[in-house]
This record gives C-alpha cells, sequence and structure tokens, in this order.
C-alpha cells in the first residue's frame, strides 16, 4: 500500500488490513539515493514516507496482523527480487487455497507419513479432494479412441528414445491408460492427483499403471503424489506453483561414497525437468508390479544438472503443518540402465549430517525437487500458511546440543 506522504494514517487502513485474507508486504521506499550537500526542503518533503510505514507497521504489530517489510532504494535488485518471491508465494498460496485433489485408489496400507485428516487440510490448507473411481480409469481407458491413441503413440515415438523391446501394442496401451487419467483430471477440474499401485492391481481389467501419463501432466503443471499420498500432491503441486517446475520423489539409496541421494519411484517423475542433452528412454519395467494386462512403460528420466531444492510438506506436532526445505544441487549423473526415474542430489555438508537433520525434523518419505533456491518462496509460503518452515541444514552430532533447543522438539 502506499503511505501518504503527508504524514501518517495507519489507523484509516487498520480495518480493512485486519479483514483482509490477502498477504500484506509493506515496502519502504523512496525516488532519492543519496543525501548531499544539495539536499534541501523539496527533496525532503518529497522523500519522508518511512515514518508512516514505521506507524503502520506499529499498529499492525499491536494488533497481531502479520505483515513483511522491505527497505531498498527504487533501484535495488536484492529487495525487488524479494519482493518477487513475496508475490511468488502469495500467488501459490491462493491457487493452493482453492486447489482439487484427487485420489485414485487407497492410501498405501500402513504408511504413516502421508496420513492425515482431510478435514484439517481443508481448513487449514484450503485443499479439497474427491475419491476417483478405478471403474472410471478402466472404462475410459478401453473407451479411448484408437485415433487418440495414435495421435499419443507418435508423440512418444518423435518426444522419446523408445527401447527396443517396447512394442506398437505396449505404446497403445500406455496411451490409452494417458488418455484415461487425462480425462479424469480435466473432467474433475483437478490440480493435483495421487494414485496407488496395488489398488489397479486388485481390477483384473487395469490395462496399465499410468506411469507415463503422471511424468507427462507434472511436466503441465499437475501436482502428483505416489501411493495414495495426497499431502505429496499438494506438496508437489505447492512447489510447482512457487517455483515451476517441479516433480514428485523419494530419497532411495544414500551414496556415501559420492556424498549423495539417489531419487527415483516407481516410474513418475517430471519428463519437463530432463537433461537436455539427450531423448529420455522410454522402457518397460521387467517385472510389474502389481497386476496388469499389459506390460508397464516408464520413462526413465534423468534430472537436468545444476543447482535445486529439496522440498517436503508434511504434518509436525500438535497437528501443526510443516514445509522443509534445502538448497542441493542435481548431480550430473545417468541414465544409468534402470526402467524408473533416478537423479542424484547433493546436499551441503555431510550427506550423514543432512539425513540426521532431515529425520530429526520430521521429514517424509516422499518430497518434490525444483530446479534454483526457492527457500525463500517456501519461506514466505508457510507464514502465509501459518505453518512451520525448517531448512535443513548439514550438521554433525556436535552441533546438535541439547534436544530441547531443537524445533523437532518444540
Amino acid at each position: 500500500m502506499r503511505v501518504d506522504r503527508r504524514g501518517a494514517r495507519s489507523t484509516i487502513a487498520l480495518p480493512a488490513l485486519k479483514r483482509t485474507r490477502l498477504p500484506i508486504v509493506v515496502w519502504n521506499t523512496q525516488e532519492l539515493r543519496a543525501i548531499d550537500e544539495g539536499f534541501d526542503a523539496a527533496a525532503m518533503t518529497a522523500n519522508h514516507g518511512v515514518h508512516g510505514t514505521q506507524d503502520l507497521c506499529n499498529v499492525l504489530g499491536r494488533c497481531g496482523v502479520d505483515f513483511h517489510y522491505v527497505t531498498s532504494h527504487l533501484d535495488d535488485e536484492a529487495p525487488v527480487a524479494e519482493l518477487g518471491d513475496f508475490f511468488a508465494a502469495a500467488a501459490a498460496v491462493r491457487r493452493l487455497r482453492g486447489a482439487r485433489l484427487g485420489l485414485l485408489g487407497y492410501p498405501f496400507p500402513g504408511m504413516g507419513d502421508f496420513s492425515l485428516d482431510t478435514t484439517d487440510m481443508v481448513a487449514e490448507l484450503g485443499c479439497q479432494w474427491t475419491a476417483l473411481a478405478m471403474e472410471e480409469y478402466v472404462q475410459r481407458a478401453a473407451a479411448a479412441s484408437a485415433q487418440d491413441a495414435a495421435a499419443l503413440v507418435a508423440e512418444y515415438r518423435a518426444a522419446y528414445d523408445v527401447a527396443d523391446d517396447v512394442t506398437g501394442d505396449d505404446l497403445d496401451v500406455a496411451a490409452r491408460a494417458e488418455l484415461a487419467l487425462r480425462g479424469m483430471v480435466a473432467d474433475h477440474a483437478l490440480d493435483a492427483v495421487s494414485y496407488q499401485f496395488l489398488a489397479f492391481g486388485q481390477d483384473e481389467r487395469t490395462p496399465t499403471l499410468p506411469f507415463v501419463a503422471a511424468s507427462r501432466l507434472m511436466a503441465e503443471g499437475v501436482g502428483f503424489g505416489g501411493e495414495g499420498d495426497l499431502i505429496a500432491a499438494a506438496g508437489t503441486a505447492l512447489l510447482g506453483w512457487l517455483q515451476p517446475p517441479a516433480t514428485f520423489s523419494e530419497v532411495f539409496t544414500v551414496d556415501f561414497a559420492g556424498n549423495g541421494l539417489l531419487m527415483s519411484h516407481m516410474g513418475e517423475a517430471n519428463v519437463a525437468m530432463a537433461r537436455r542433452d539427450r531423448k529420455v528412454r522410454l522402457v518397460a519395467r521387467p517385472e510389474p508390479i502389481t497386476r496388469t494386462r499389459g506390460r508397464q512403460l516408464a520413462l526413465a528420466t534423468c534430472l537436468e544438472p545444476g543447482p535445486a531444492t529439496l522440498f517436503a510438506l508434511t504434518v509436525g506436532p500438535q497437528h501443526r503443518w510443516r514445509m522443509l526445505s534445502a538448497p542441493v544441487t542435481v548431480d550430473d549423473f545417468g541414465p544409468l540402465d534402470l526402467p524408473v526415474p533416478h537423479f542424484k542430489l547433493l546436499p551441503r555438508g555431510d550427506v550423514r549430517d543432512w539425513l540426521v537433520s532431515y529425520a530429526k525434523l520430521g521429514g517424509p518419505h516422499h518430497n518434490a525437487v525444483c530446479f534454483g533456491d526457492a527457500t525463500s518462496r517456501v519461506d514466505f509460503a508457510a507464514r502465509m500458511l501459518g505453518a512451520d518452515h525448517w531448512p535443513v541444514w548439514s550438521f554433525g552430532p556436535e552441533a546438535l546440543g541439547d534436544e530441547d533447543d531443537h524445533p523437532w522438539a518444540t
């Protein structure tokens, strides 16, 4: 908001600012760069807004209204970037508060780290969710037109390095699965989706698993969470809105020798984030992970190397929402001869200490990754949602001190 240069006017704005759910940022800025021997009364009159911002912020603080404050000259670059992070977070939070999540199947039995009270999710994050029927998926795949399936198959052949043992029938089945999932996302107006692979195997008519579909939908901005994890679906969507593109992932294996983490999942990764020096391989899993009529294809995506952010959304103590973020590096690694997406992350510091920190902070086994450093945007989003935000840092046992002093004890 603009502060009147003629004097403080906090009480005029206060009622509206108390009522609004919009995030508030106060930017203390001015046109004058320097105060030197040429400074005069006119320059003072034209550049004296700072006390008005102090009046306003004092009153907001008295009334418990959260706000963000930035001080800079109009032409300073760093604070303008900070404002950009704030606005990006505000836009992402708004989308999250109106998001619709779809769950195909049911949450993976016994996985407690993504169990949740969906009423609390609606109340605190604003996300609505809907149950999707496996019957609808099966019927949509069967009813997909041959012409639409053939067009997708042609797209697969042009865009990806199709393995020699993948047949035309394999591609047709994968295309029909994609058309089915795409249709459900569109018709149910979903912003994110999760499915549970065991549920597919419980219907003997299931053609295949929609691994290719999920990877391509993430490339178009649809959030995803595996194994029926609605929290991960919301988290991947949020990170993708904060700093697109983003991918769902999971830590699979620790690389102690290389001080890294092998990230992977059963068949889902954002193909838009694939390394640009080669085509992504489209392969068939040698063994099915659940019963389906056709073979199960996946895009063996390896991410483009460079700076990145690992992010996780979870529920912490006292049922408070918690966000974890960590600046990492995508290593120049792969592709290996693996039938699944895979890439390596290098955390800052020792990987052992990083994993201790992640575990102590309550990091779930599902997470999301985006390019660049998104930690500032995550921090803003957490504040806007009333969630906790804890950066994940590498630190040794000697730095832990008393557990009562650390956030996992709060």
